[in-house]
């Protein structure tokens, strides 16, 4: 029993903050739509495509996620390899160039939607006046990719600040992306709420001083959370705390 009013008075305390928070965060791989196997699908037809005779499974992409950013990724992998010759920068700008056009591709057939809950909190959160931001380790353009599929060509009239990953010196974990969303809010960390699915999303928005809710996903579903003002399956029932 006392666990279970433990649970409750954790989600009233993480509403509570839902509705005082003059700007909400949300990372977009994994919180806003289940992606990665879309990514991990360009990646293997960018290999094929370049010829590098590269594949990866499941577990691969799973480790290998752990590494944030996709050109960074790509130098991890290959750094394992047995053979001494490396990609170069322009090598791997190239086969990231050729992964992310192939994922836009993949999107644009409607191969992936928003997550339960995301839409609705989206709407309900405009509808209540607090403002919108994204920030994240992916590119601009599998930002653009993703959202103009799901929201409509419109799609950045929801956001107020736009944060990706090649617009800061580091990637999360690092707190960088956050910092820069938060100075072009112009609000305090306290003021905002942070919207994650991952250990390094939970520990970047941390250590920009911002709470963080957890919407596991399926990569990073088993992750230690710990720290997260609350952590739930998926963002369903979060839009009524605006009401």
């Amino acid at each position: 029993m006392t666990e279970l009013l433990s649970a409750a008075a954790q989600r009233g305390h993480a509403e509570d903050l839902i509705r005082r928070a003059s700007a909400l965060i949300f990372d977009v791989d994994g919180t806003l739509a289940e992606t990665e196997e879309l990514h991990r699908q360009a990646f293997n037809e960018a290999f094929l495509q370049t010829g590098l005779g590269w594949w990866w499974d499941r577990t691969v992409y799973q480790k290998l996620l752990r590494v944030t950013g996709g050109k960074d990724r790509i130098r991890a992998f290959d750094a394992t390899r047995p053979d001494p010759a490396l990609l170069s920068d322009s090598e791997v700008a190239e086969l990231h160039r050729i992964k992310t056009a192939r994922y836009a591709e993949l999107i644009a057939k409607g191969s992936c939607c928003l997550r339960p809950g995301v839409a609705e909190l989206l709407s309900a959160a405009r509808r209540r006046g607090q403002r919108l931001a994204i920030a994240t380790t992916t590119s601009a353009g599998n930002i653009d990719a993703l959202l103009s599929s799901a929201l409509g060509a419109a799609w950045r009239a929801y956001f107020d600040v736009i944060v990706a990953g090649d617009e800061v010196p580091h990637k999360k974990p690092a707190p960088d992306v956050y910092v820069e969303a938060l100075a072009r809010l112009g609000l305090s960390a306290d003021e905002c709420l942070a919207i994650e699915d991952s250990a390094n999303g939970l520990i970047s928005a941390s250590r920009a001083g911002i709470a963080v809710v957890i919407t596991r996903s399926i990569y990073f579903r088993d992750d230690d959370f710990v720290g997260a003002l609350l952590v739930v399956d998926d963002l369903s029932g979060l839009a009524v705390t605006f009401v």
